[in-house]
């Protein structure tokens, strides 16, 4: 029952990372309007990506240390808040802001669990 916990717990914080960069990518595609040139919406389209590739960054060294994911999602989600703070409904930032913070917490959970699992070295999980 522990084992499969911590697999579970290594795994949901990095597939929920994945599915929110899925997630970001809808917004990306806004950029699609009829009449633009597509040497334009090429460009545009890329630039839009650039949250979403950093965050795919940002989960690979996650995957080996999770403390990196936990201390930059939770980043990530507060910088959103106050940087943002005032622009748009409550909803946009628990809807943006939530999921980061989510993950940001299991990312620390797993840390936690691995580090506790065997003092010394870090765990690998089974998969």
């Amino acid at each position: 029952m522990r084992a499969a916990f911590a697999r579970l717990l290594f795994w949901v914080p990095r597939v929920l990372g994945i599915l929110f960069a899925l997630f970001l990518v809808v917004f990306a595609l806004d950029v699609f309007e009829p009449g633009v040139p597509g040497r334009v919406v090429a460009v545009r389209f890329a630039l839009h990506l650039v949250p979403t590739l950093l965050l795919l960054a940002v989960l690979a060294v996650s995957w080996r240390y999770g403390l990196v994911g936990a201390v930059v999602f939770a980043g990530l989600g507060l910088l959103y808040i106050v940087g943002l703070w005032g622009r748009f409904p409550v909803l946009t930032y628990a809807t943006i802001a939530g999921p980061l913070l989510l993950i940001a917490g299991l990312f620390l959970a797993d840390w936690l669990v691995r580090r506790h699992a065997s003092p010394g070295r870090p765990p690998t999980p089974t998969h």
